[in-house]
């Protein structure tokens, strides 16, 4: 599925943290952990998940998105910038946004998952609500703000997903993985770009 091949498997087991289980002398992976980790190091994992395998899949993500990409997101912290990112989302109520900025806060206060200054959700901590479809938001912060004490690097973008259950969540979250690996469409995202580049970028991504 990752297109690599059985030394590089092995190598990552072994020196890069790769988690893994051995059973009757073959290795095992656990998908939600194999994304997570994919996505941390910028490897292509959206082939983990099928449109046979998860209803996520049959969504388009540019069609998601469209309507809910938001520029200047203020926050001087990452706490108030997920307090913006919850009021942004179309949710049905208020509390619904209460609850999603409680929900992201506790996420992110556990550590980021960021690619390069782009922090992208985690695989094992989904926003699940009794949404009709998934709902995706692109935030472009007013202003860098670090994430990760531990990380110097600054969140400029962040990318949320909530979604009608867990599959829908990892399915969603494999795509939006796999369009940070277009060049074309990350330069948009530096700029950034209006919506109607990025949206038209998107739908050129195979």
């Amino acid at each position: 599925m990752l297109k690599v091949s059985e030394s590089t498997i092995s190598r990552w087991i072994n020196k890069e943290r790769l988690q893994a289980f051995v059973i009757d002398g073959r290795y095992w992976f656990n998908r939600v952990d194999l994304l997570e980790w994919a996505n941390q190091r910028k490897i292509p994992a959206a082939a983990l998940y099928h449109a046979s395998e998860s209803q996520g899949s049959a969504y388009q993500l540019d069609s998601l998105l469209e309507g809910n990409i938001h520029y200047d997101v203020p926050g001087e912290d990452k706490k108030t910038v997920m307090a913006e990112v919850a009021q942004r989302l179309p949710l049905a109520s208020p509390r619904d946004k209460a609850l999603a900025a409680q929900a992201l806060w506790d996420r992110e206060a556990k550590g980021a998952t960021i690619i390069d200054s782009i922090a992208i959700p985690h695989a094992r901590s989904p926003l699940v609500f009794g949404v009709d479809r998934p709902v995706v938001s692109l935030c472009f912060l007013k202003k860098p703000v670090a994430f990760d004490s531990q990380d110097a690097a600054q969140v400029r973008v962040v990318w949320t997903l909530v979604s009608p259950s867990v599959r829908a969540h990892l399915a969603l979250l494999a795509k939006v993985a796999s369009v940070l690996h277009d060049a074309e469409f990350r330069r948009l995202l530096d700029q950034p770009a209006p919506a109607t580049e990025i949206l038209a970028r998107m739908r050129q991504i195979p």
